[in-house]
């Protein structure tokens, strides 16, 4: 909000539109909701907020975490499978008492080993147990400190549902939302800023009040986009990252 040119009033609308809906909202209808003149302007603010829904703060997923990627994006002709030319999201879905509690998302270059592992040491707490698909790209997680245990559609009476249901229900969710209040009209330039905000209203989709508190907390521990980084493509959306070395420490895990 630092130095913007709309009123203080417009911006806690925003916040509270965007955080209470279960639909969110997208910056046609902040525009037109709000009376902003410039599609822009709306456009701006909506991704200045889905800066600050990235806690640096956060807890490392523990527990037992589902781990798999899927692929986001329009239809592509010919391309399907690993090797199709979508977006590529790698998640994890921590469940507690067999329930899904909290999420993490990342749009990812390769499925390769590397970055798989990368995302998991970012995202989870090691000595936790990880469930993942069969693919090699997740071999190293027992090298790497995790409890890792594999599930396949051989294992589960070939019904492919069964396996890791808790992650491919938030990403059906997931999809659902960017077609629903966005129409699917997301590059994968802002890919990133649209799962954050995915993940940061699931993880608080039991109380969407208190969703609205926690936003205009966090608003004073990030800096968001400038409107020429936007448009000119130099604004990196941030990624999940892990917790600094003393929040590590402060949770009794080892810091690499």
């Amino acid at each position: 909000m630092h130095r913007s040119k709309q009123p203080l009033c417009l911006w806690l609308w925003a916040a509270y539109l965007m955080v209470t809906d279960k639909r969110g909202i997208s910056a046609v209808q902040l525009q037109k909701q709000l009376g902003i003149k410039r599609y822009e302007t709306a456009f701006n603010m909506l991704h200045k907020l889905r800066a600050a829904m990235v806690n640096p703060d956060r807890d490392l997923l523990r527990g037992t975490v589902e781990v798999d990627e899927t692929y986001v994006g329009g239809p592509v002709a010919g391309a399907r499978g690993r090797s199709t030319t979508k977006a590529i999201v790698i998640g994890a879905v921590e469940l507690r008492d067999g329930r899904p509690t909290r999420v993490r998302f990342q749009k990812i270059s390769s499925v390769g080993a590397s970055a798989v592992l990368k995302f998991v040491t970012d995202t989870v707490e090691r000595g936790s147990e990880v469930i993942t698909d069969g693919s090699p790209s997740y071999n190293g997680l027992y090298e790497a400190g995790y409890v890792h245990r594999v599930q396949s559609t051989g294992m589960l009476g070939d019904d492919p549902d069964a396996v890791l249901p808790h992650f491919h229900r938030a990403v059906s969710n997931m999809k659902t939302w960017l077609l629903g209040t966005h129409h699917g009209r997301v590059s994968q330039k802002h890919l990133q800023a649209y799962l954050n905000e995915f993940a940061f209203r699931y993880n608080r989709r039991g109380n969407l009040q208190a969703a609205f508190q926690t936003i205009l907390g966090l608003t004073a521990k990030s800096e968001g986009p400038t409107y020429k980084g936007l448009y000119r493509g130099t604004y990196q959306h941030k990624n999940p990252q892990p917790p600094s070395r003393a929040k590590v420490q402060s949770l009794g895990g080892g810091v690499e």
